[in-house]
C-alpha cells in the first residue's frame, strides 16, 4: 500500500478488482426455469452467500467503484493510500498521508483518518463510514455512534455521471472526522475501572458461581479458562499500550483505572487482533470489518459515550 496521487486511485483500485460480476438465472430441479438469478465473478464463479435477485436488478460495476473512490479521495490533500478488501462485495480503505495525525495523549497515542468504501452485492447500496487508525495499538476502529460518520449512496450503475453528488456526499464526512477527534478527547479524560467495565461489557459471558467455585477447585472450566484467558489479553493490551504512550503504569494489586479511550480500544483491538478468528476472518481487513460488527465492541461505545 504506496502513497499515489488521487489521480493514480482509479488505477490501483481497478488492478485489484480486475474482474467483473454479472447476473445469470438460477434454475431448479431438471433445469427447471425460475424468476431468480445469481451473481457471478469473471474470475471465480458464483458468488456464495449472496441473495438470489430478479431481472431487474443491475450489480454494480469496478466502474462505479473507483467513481466512489475517487470522488472520496477528493476530502484529502495530497497523496493517499488505498487497501482493497472482497467479501461478497468491495470494500476499499482510503487513507491521507501522516500529517493528518491528530494527538490524544502525548506524542505516541495519535489517531489519523480512515475512509472505508463499501460496494456489497445484499442490496444495502453503497457506504462510506469515516474511522481512526490508532498508532499506538494498529487499531483501525469505526465509532458507530458518533454522529456524521456513515453516508448512504443509492445502489445504482453509472457513478461516473453523479461525480458532483458523490464529492459533496464524501464532503459530509469532514464533520464527522472531528466529530471523531472530538469523541477520542473526551474518552480519554474520562476515568474507567477496566475490571468492572469489561465485567459488565461481557456480562453473557460471565462464569457462573458454580462454575468459579469449579475452576478454583482444581477442575478444568472451558468458560472460566476462556473467561481468564480474554481477560489477560486485553489486560496485557492496555498495559503494553500504557508504555508506548508514556501512561503511568498501573499499581499491581490496586483498581486498575484508565482512561476511557484506552478502555475502548483494549476492546476494540481485542476483538481485531488476539480473539479467535473463525473461517472468513483471517485477512488484517476481514478482522477490521468483524470488530466494526462486534456487538460487545458496540456495547462499549454505546456504554462510554452514555457515561
Amino acid at each position: 500500500m504506496s502513497n499515489m496521487q488521487i489521480s493514480d486511485v482509479s488505477a490501483s483500485v481497478r488492478a485489484e478488482f480486475d474482474f467483473d460480476v454479472d447476473k445469470f438465472p438460477l434454475s431448479g430441479p431438471d433445469n427447471m426455469k425460475t424468476d431468480q438469478f445469481g451473481l457471478f465473478r469473471s474470475d471465480a464463479g458464483y458468488i456464495d452467500g449472496v441473495k438470489s435477485i430478479s431481472s431487474r436488478y443491475v450489480p454494480h460495476s469496478t466502474d462505479d467503484v473507483c467513481a466512489l473512490v475517487e470522488a472520496a479521495s477528493t476530502m484529502f490533500d495530497g497523496e493517499i493510500s488505498c487497501k482493497t478488501h472482497w467479501n461478497k462485495g468491495h470494500y476499499v480503505a482510503i487513507q491521507p498521508t501522516d500529517a493528518e495525525r491528530v494527538s490524544i495523549h502525548g506524542t505516541a497515542d495519535n489517531i489519523w483518518p480512515r475512509l472505508i468504501i463499501r460496494g456489497g452485492f445484499d442490496g444495502k447500496g453503497f457506504h462510506g463510514t469515516m474511522g481512526y487508525f490508532r498508532d499506538a495499538c494498529s487499531n483501525l476502529a469505526m465509532l458507530r455512534r458518533v454522529s456524521g460518520t456513515s453516508v448512504s449512496i443509492r445502489h445504482t450503475s453509472g457513478l461516473r455521471d453523479k461525480m458532483n453528488y458523490l464529492i459533496d456526499s464524501f464532503g459530509e464526512l469532514g464533520e464527522g472526522w472531528d466529530n471523531i477527534v472530538d469523541v477520542a478527547k473526551n474518552l480519554q479524560q474520562k476515568t474507567v475501572n477496566f475490571s468492572e467495565f469489561v465485567r459488565e461489557v461481557y456480562a453473557d459471558r460471565l462464569p457462573t458461581e458454580s462454575e468459579l467455585v469449579a475452576s478454583d477447585a482444581g477442575m478444568k472450566v472451558r468458560k472460566v479458562t476462556t473467561w481468564n484467558d480474554r481477560i489477560d489479553k486485553m489486560m496485557n493490551r492496555v498495559i503494553d499500550e500504557r508504555k508506548k504512550t508514556g501512561r503511568d503504569a498501573l499499581v499491581q494489586g490496586q483498581p486498575k483505572l484508565i482512561s476511557g479511550w484506552e478502555a475502548y480500544n483494549a476492546i476494540q483491538g481485542y476483538t481485531q487482533h488476539s480473539a479467535p478468528a473463525k473461517t472468513g476472518f483471517k485477512s488484517e481487513f476481514a478482522r477490521i470489518l468483524r470488530a466494526s460488527n462486534d456487538r460487545h465492541v458496540n456495547l462499549a461505545e454505546s456504554l462510554l459515550l452514555a457515561a
